[in-house]
This record gives structure tokens, C-alpha cells and sequence, in this order.
């Protein structure tokens, strides 16, 4: 452990060998995150995810340079299906450490690989679609797009919750208890899970219990049963004198019954069974209306994001070719340079041209041919038209007319860089100006250009009082 205050060794002390800073509270405070970094690793490697997540949280508390509990939730994270949220750790990591991170190997497995950056992508989306589903009550649809997002990315716990749920809420409580058995074999520790899971299991039971009820019957009082071998015989008591009757008029009453079973039973189980057809066609076709329906709004999302990269893609081009645009700036520079060698003394027809060039886009301009021509046109006749501005400059400086001075002193400096007496006045006359920021600016180029000089000491003279002020 190293001295916050010096980056000394600390030893046992209290305080810091190299520095004397009091370090007891310091040290306890890096124990703290120690242990919970030591208790989230424990709690991962039983996967205990949600409550490594926990862990891990407070360890950051104390200590949010912990490289190594940062990492680990980053992992977490990531096997619990939240890979956004382990990106963001990993970057962090990163940030704090450049170097020697095992954190490096993380974000690059993820990077380098554009078909899992793009199933991240989908996943997100599907996801979001599903939630939206819920809200507007489409529940099919949500399970549906829920179940793309578990074919994509089979750990993310919440999807396979919020299925869980509206498999819940439909009654289905098999496939809820599926759901939930998954989300228990990836994150064991996870309270949502199993608080879903003891609701699942009570609704479980009761219907167990129901279908037992149901399969007890008593029986009649008037028979008697007794085992015979491996065969259980259940016989009517009677006296048997009376069986010849008795069997007569069962037979009678069997006729009755069949004939009635063949009018009242058979006849409505076969419009029962092609009523139960004619349901079990409808559930397929409306599931299929629901698989076109949410193909028709994935397409119908995927054309507005086309709509907004075409629009977007306009206005690029619109301002790739207005008034603002590379074109315009081109042509600017074309008219200069045909003004430059029709009369290369005409300084002031070329600075005329010369403004009709706006500088800031003729600097983003990405053509080298392009930049070749201008920098070399700008050397040749930057320098005068900057003694041009640089002169009225100055005269405005010496009649007190600060702002009309900074503007003639400011086209200078653009025209010629390298230039110390423009910089120099330039920075004085933001300073008359009370441009306090401005001028501090001005006067730091001076002294870091052209260190050295006696413009620099002055200038760094007026810094030092601009920063005392």
C-alpha cells in the first residue's frame, strides 16, 4: 500500500515514513475496500451475482480507484447479460490504468468483434421494443421479441424475469418456473428471481393439489372390495336370488344408457373435438398474424432509421455544398489565386479575395491537394495582407479604439502565425479591452511561441499580474 499524499511505501506505522502524513484512517479505509473486493470474489465464484454485484459496489465506495473490484464488476456484469453496463466499468479501469489492465483484453474481445457488437445492438433494442409491448399491454409481442433476446444473449437475467412475469400473469406457470430455473442457475443469489419463484411454486402446488382432489372418489357404499392375487375385485352386495333380475334389468338399462350416450356424448365430442380444431387452427393463424405484425414494426423501426440517416446524409451534403461548405470554399480559393496571378502586387485586391475565404473551413477541409495550394498561396501573400491589417491594428491601438484594433490584429494573426509583434499587440489590446480571458490566452501563446524573447518576459510579466488580478 503507497502514501496517498507522497506515493511512499507504507510500513505498519500510522503515518507515512516518506512524508509524516497521518495515514491510520487511510489504511483502514483501503481494508474496507479490500474486504469486499475479497467478499464480491467470493460471492462470484459461487455465482452469487447480484450479491458480488453488492459487494463489489461498496468496495468501490471506499476505494473508486480499485482497479481489480472494478474489473471483477465489469465481469459480473457481463455474465449476468449486461454488457453495456461491463463496458462501462472496463472503460473505467482502463482510464485509471493504461497500462498493464487486464481490462484491455475485455474491451478488445468485445470491439474487435463487429458481429457481437451488433448482437449487443439488437439485443438492447429488442429489449426495449418488449418493454414497450408491455406498456401498450401487446404481451404476445413482448414474448416474442423477449424470446429473440434470449436466443441472442441467453444470460441476461432480466429478459428471462420480465418473460417469467408475463408468462405469470398469463397463468402459465410451467413456463414460468422455467424461466426462473434458468435466471436461479445463472445468478443463484438473485432476490427478484425468487421471490417470482416462491409464487410460481405456491400457484403450483395449489394446481397439484387440485388434480389430486379430483382423482379421489370414493366408493359406493353398496359394493365390496377385496384383493384376489394381484387383481382387485370390487363386487355389488346383493342377495343372488335376485342376480337373474338384476342382470335383466341392467341389461335394459345399458341399452337405455348406450342409446343415450350415442344422442348425448358421442355426437357433442365430435363437435367438441372439431370446435377444439377449429381453436387450435385460429391460435396457430394468430400467432402468425402476431410473428407478422412485430416483422411489420421491426421494418417499420428500421425504415424511420433510414428515413433519419437520409436526412441526415442531406444536411451533411447541404452543408458540404452551401454557403459554408468545402465546395464554396474551393471556389474561394480559385478566385484568389486566378487574382494573385493576374498581379501579384496587388495586395490589396488579393486580401479582398482572400476574405471571401472562410479560414475555419478551409482548415477542415480534407483534400491534401487542396491544403498544398492553400498554405502555399497563404505564404506567399499572408505575410503582406498581414502587414496590412497589422498596421491599421495598431493605429486603432494607439487612438484607444480597442475593438476595431482587435479585429484588424486578429485577421493578422490568422494571415501570419509566426508573427510575435501581432501576437504581442493582439494580447495588449484584449487587455485594454478587458478581455481578461482572451488576453490571457493571447499573452500564453507569446510566451510558449516564442520563449525566449523580450515579448515573452513581457508577456508573461501581464500574466502574472492578469492571474494576480
Amino acid at each position: 500500500m503507497k502514501c496517498y499524499n507522497c506515493g511512499c511505501q507504507l510500513s505498519e506505522k500510522e503515518f507515512c515514513t516518506g512524508c509524516g502524513a497521518d495515514v491510520a484512517l487511510y489504511k483502514k479505509i483501503m481494508y474496507a475496500s479490500n474486504f469486499f473486493y475479497n467478499e464480491g470474489l467470493e460471492k462470484a465464484s459461487v455465482r452469487d451475482l447480484s450479491g458480488a454485484v453488492a459487494s463489489l459496489r461498496q468496495s468501490l465506495k471506499f476505494n473508486k480507484n480499485n482497479v481489480e473490484a472494478r474489473n471483477l464488476l465489469g465481469l459480473v456484469y457481463f455474465e449476468m447479460g449486461e454488457v453495456v453496463k461491463g463496458l462501462g466499468e472496463w472503460v473505467i479501469s482502463k482510464n485509471l490504468r493504461s497500462e498493464k489492465n487486464i481490462a484491455d483484453d475485455y474491451i478488445n474481445m468485445i470491439q474487435e468483434n463487429p458481429s457481437r457488437l451488433e448482437t449487443i445492438n439488437q439485443t438492447i433494442k429488442k429489449y426495449n421494443l418488449a418493454l414497450g409491448y408491455c406498456q401498450q399491454d401487446g404481451l404476445d409481442l413482448a414474448v416474442i421479441q423477449l424470446k429473440k433476446v434470449l436466443s441472442l444473449n441467453p444470460n441476461y437475467i432480466r429478459a428471462h424475469q420480465l418473460l417469467a412475469l408475463l408468462y405469470m400473469k398469463a397463468e402459465e406457470w410451467e413456463k414460468a418456473k422455467r424461466e426462473l430455473d434458468k435466471c436461479i442457475r445463472i445468478d443463484t443469489g438473485n432476490t427478484t428471481t425468487r421471490r417470482y419463484l416462491k409464487e410460481v411454486e405456491a400457484m403450483l402446488d395449489v394446481a397439484e393439489n387440485a388434480r389430486g382432489g379430483m382423482r379421489k372418489k370414493a366408493l359406493p357404499d353398496d359394493v365390496v372390495k377385496y384383493q384376489s392375487g394381484n387383481e382387485t375385485i370390487i363386487q355389488p352386495v346383493g342377495n343372488r336370488d335376485n342376480r337373474s333380475v338384476s342382470t335383466v334389468l341392467n341389461i335394459g338399462i345399458g341399452i337405455v344408457i348406450g342409446i343415450a350416450a350415442a344422442c348425448f356424448l358421442i355426437l357433442p365430442s365430435r363437435l367438441s373435438s372439431a370446435d377444439s380444431a377449429a381453436q387450435a387452427e385460429l391460435r396457430a393463424v394468430s400467432e402468425q398474424l402476431d410473428k407478422k405484425t412485430s416483422t411489420i414494426e421491426e421494418m417499420e423501426q428500421q425504415a424511420k432509421l433510414l428515413t433519419d440517416e437520409n436526412e441526415k446524409l442531406k444536411q451533411e451534403l447541404n452543408d458540404y455544398v452551401g454557403n459554408d461548405g468545402a465546395l464554396e470554399v474551393v471556389d474561394g480559393l480559385l478566385q484568389t489565386v486566378s487574382v494573385y496571378m493576374e498581379n501579384p502586387e496587388d495586395t490589396e485586391q488579393i486580401a479582398q479575395s482572400f476574405e471571401k475565404i472562410d479560414m475555419e473551413a478551409a482548415g477542415q477541409v480534407e483534400s491534401e491537394r487542396f491544403q498544398n495550394v492553400y498554405q502555399a498561396l497563404l505564404a506567399q501573400v499572408g505575410p503582406s495582407i498581414a502587414s496590412s491589417y497589422y498596421e491599421a491594428g495598431l493605429d486603432a491601438y494607439q487612438k484607444e479604439m480597442y475593438e476595431e484594433a482587435i479585429t484588424n490584429l486578429t485577421k493578422a494573426a490568422q494571415y501570419d502565425q509566426e508573427n510575435g509583434d501581432i501576437l504581442y499587440n493582439l494580447a495588449n489590446a484584449y487587455r485594454q479591452n478587458g478581455d481578461t480571458d482572451e488576453a490571457i490566452e493571447a499573452y500564453t501563446s507569446v510566451v510558449t511561441k516564442f520563449e525566449g524573447t523580450e515579448r515573452a518576459r513581457r508577456a508573461q510579466k501581464y500574466l502574472e499580474e492578469l492571474n494576480e488580478g
